[in-house]
């Protein structure tokens, strides 16, 4: 199998996945601008959307979109280590995994624009807003975002609040997600991943 990722970009999250699940894979870099792969590869006629992730899966096939990619990833590579579907902790799972990629990550991706002024403070308003609601249900029913286990849902969550101190948002009003990331970031997979992008 074959990553392609942009350091830091949301596809971290699948790089970390990749990880847990212990694997074998291989990771390209791609400048996502100018849709070439670190070996000149045409991005786009492996992506026609053009984002990463992408997962080559080495049998013609390739997987987009990250909630995807770590929930085959960990069921293929690592059978059992998800909780079982049909089950309410794979709903929560599921639930938490939408979340982070249709509010939080999203609520993200303006300040990637340029935003500026009242704009700018709207938009640290709204990932307070969805970072809210992340931070109660940690207090609710952690220690981890889907419950009483680590799930991809939390490397998600600790990928994109990576965002935070690029765009300058502050992080510390959230005790409960503070401690999740710390935790997550002491994990060796995460590590490893961190490493590799050139991240730490």
């Amino acid at each position: 199998m074959k990553l392609y990722y942009s350091p830091g970009a949301c596809s971290l999250a699948s790089h970390i996945t990749l990880n847990e699940a212990g694997v074998p894979f291989t990771a390209e870099k791609v400048d996502i601008r100018a849709k070439r792969t670190e070996t000149g590869a045409d991005f786009a006629a492996i992506n026609p959307r053009g984002a990463v992730p992408a997962l080559d899966l080495g049998d013609g096939e390739v997987l987009t979109e990250g909630v995807a990619i770590m929930q085959h990833v960990m069921d293929s590579a690592a059978p059992g280590t998800l909780p079982a579907p049909g089950t309410l902790e794979r709903a929560r799972m599921a639930e938490a995994l939408n979340y982070v990629s249709a509010e939080v990550h999203k609520s993200y991706s303006p300040f990637f624009g340029g935003i500026e002024g009242e704009a700018k403070e709207r938009q640290y308003a709204l990932v307070d807003a969805r970072l809210k609601v992340v931070e109660d249900r940690l207090a609710r029913r952690g220690p981890w975002i889907a419950g009483k286990d680590y799930t991809p849902a939390d490397a998600y969550l600790f990928t994109v609040t990576n965002w935070s101190q690029i765009v300058g948002h502050d992080l510390s009003k959230f005790p409960h997600v503070v401690a999740l990331r710390e935790k997550v970031a002491a994990r060796p997979a995460v590590q490893k991943a961190l490493k590799a992008e050139g991240l730490a």
